[in-house]
């Protein structure tokens, strides 16, 4: 049917998640009707309708697993690749628990909310959270409770900060070996 394997993947999992979103909005609609969300909790600032999820989570599947499946390709070795499969589901697994835990903890009103957000920017600069899957597995673990838009933001953030922080660490770690070897080579 597909000339790509790949391409198959991708349009079966968006299909999926865009099956996923109609359930969601539509027991959402038939329980008292389709919510939105102010931005930071906020009434002031706008609200956003969890009917745009129809839009964003296909699309974000279909990109950030078209990102995954990239990086699949890179690898050579058959094993190597089993790996990767491994860590990409492990890693979507737990940021999608970290995510609905974070989600849970919201709806509840529980006093580790402000605890699991800003944990999950120390925890994702230490993971590498700006992979693919971590904002996948993130954004749609928080959608059920704050519709596709604000978490795909909350992601996004986390995952840009972690980028730059990684950056920035890795240019001073340069910096730092470069002024070594120049040091030890003077007599």
């Amino acid at each position: 049917m597909f000339a790509r394997p790949d391409l198959q993947s991708r349009l079966i999992l968006a299909t999926c998640a865009f099956g996923a979103e109609v359930l969601h909005l539509g027991w959402e609609f038939s329980h008292g009707g389709v919510p939105a969300h102010h931005l930071l909790n906020n009434p002031e600032l706008p609200a956003i309708s969890n009917w745009w999820g129809l839009l964003v989570v296909p699309l974000l599947v279909w990109f950030l697993v078209g990102r995954i499946q990239r990086r699949a390709a890179t690898l050579v070795q058959t094993g190597s690749r089993e790996r990767f499969r491994t860590l990409v589901r492990v890693r979507f697994g737990v940021a999608f628990v970290w995510a609905g835990a974070l989600a849970l903890a919201f709806s509840f009103g529980h006093p580790a909310v402000s605890w699991i957000f800003f944990g999950a920017f120390g925890t994702a600069i230490l993971a590498g959270a700006w992979r693919a899957e971590y904002v996948l597995g993130f954004a749609l673990g928080m959608t059920f409770s704050f519709g596709a838009v604000l978490p795909v933001l909350v992601a996004s953030v986390i995952a840009a900060c972690a980028f730059v922080v990684h950056l920035l660490v890795g240019a001073v770690l340069r910096l730092v070996r470069g002024g070594r070897a120049r040091g030890a080579a003077l007599p």
